[in-house]
């Protein structure tokens, strides 16, 4: 059972994909370090505040829904936290769906009162040396 600063920080974790879900940027980028750097299968990007809006506002693809298991939550220390769980996501991209299951996590830093995602990663779920990517 997470503490009590580790339950906050997974409740800040899904606020951020509902606002994914939502559209609401104002909200993802409230959450968002700036720059926030996302690792995953597209790279290594830090992406500041103003290019995250953007993300969100002319992406081609769509988050229908979410649901996280295994979440393990932990403080670093009093500005410092880890969030990591796996992820089911039901999208749209390039207007036909998809689902994709992965293991994310972020670490979230408090600034000036206010918790912010600093890292965010994803890497797709699958064989770790890639062997169920190859083509036959």
């Amino acid at each position: 059972m997470a503490s009590g600063a580790a339950s906050t920080l997974i409740d800040l974790e899904k606020k951020y994909w509902n606002a994914m879900v939502d559209k609401d940027v104002d909200t993802a980028v409230r959450l968002s370090d700036d720059p926030c750097v996302i690792s995953g299968a597209q790279g290594v990007s830090a992406i500041t505040n103003d290019q995250y809006r953007k993300l969100m506002t002319n992406g081609e693809w769509d988050l229908n829904s979410y649901e996280m298991s295994d979440v393990q939550a932990r403080m670093i220390s009093e500005d410092v936290a880890v969030v990591a769980y796996k992820v089911r996501e039901e999208l749209t991209v390039d207007g036909k769906p998809l689902r994709l299951e992965a293991n994310d996590s972020s670490t979230w830093v408090r600034r000036d009162g206010s918790w912010k995602c600093a890292l965010h990663t994803e890497a797709v779920a699958g064989d770790p040396f890639g062997r169920d990517k190859k083509k036959k």
